[in-house]
């Protein structure tokens, strides 16, 4: 079953510089692919960055969404909160990412749910990480989960 948004008529993501998105318009321009949850390893020596298949331990894997977004910084330190001053400093976003797209100028793409109005068709087309990724645990090895050398 595929849920179905009303389509954004407003493009308030191309009339407006990241900087100038109100907290809801920010949201909204998240896809749902929950790539940004995956764990990246960064060779220090060199800055390529390695994507894993190992999610952050906050992350429904079915739904590609944090189970406790609004307080995750309670559970997760560490997790990386996006804003329009770091977005363009965080290589490790997919291609694909609407906040990354953005900040270089790109559109967001077709399939995008402000777009197409369809919020399962970033799973429906395999950008998400459904199906795919294995939850953090304590022993886990990042080095044996690296599934992709990411560019800038």
């Amino acid at each position: 079953m595929t849920t179905t948004d009303p389509v954004n008529t407003s493009l308030f993501w191309k009339d407006k510089t990241l900087a100038e998105l109100n907290p809801e318009e920010w949201e909204a321009l998240c896809d749902g692919c929950g790539r940004c949850c995956l764990h990246k390893l960064e060779d220090e020596d060199t800055g390529v960055f390695y994507l894993t298949n190992v999610a952050c331990r906050l992350l429904d894997q079915h739904s590609a969404r944090c189970r406790h977004y609004a307080d995750r910084h309670r559970y997760v330190p560490d997790c990386v909160q996006l804003t329009p001053d770091n977005v363009s400093a965080c290589h490790w976003l997919p291609e694909t990412c609407a906040y990354r797209r953005r900040a270089e100028g790109r559109d967001v793409p077709a399939w995008h749910p402000l777009v197409s109005g369809q919020t399962a068709a970033v799973h429906r087309l395999g950008v998400s990480v459904r199906g795919w990724t294995v939850t953090e645990t304590a022993d886990t090895q990042l080095e044996d989960h690296i599934v992709a050398t990411l560019s800038r």
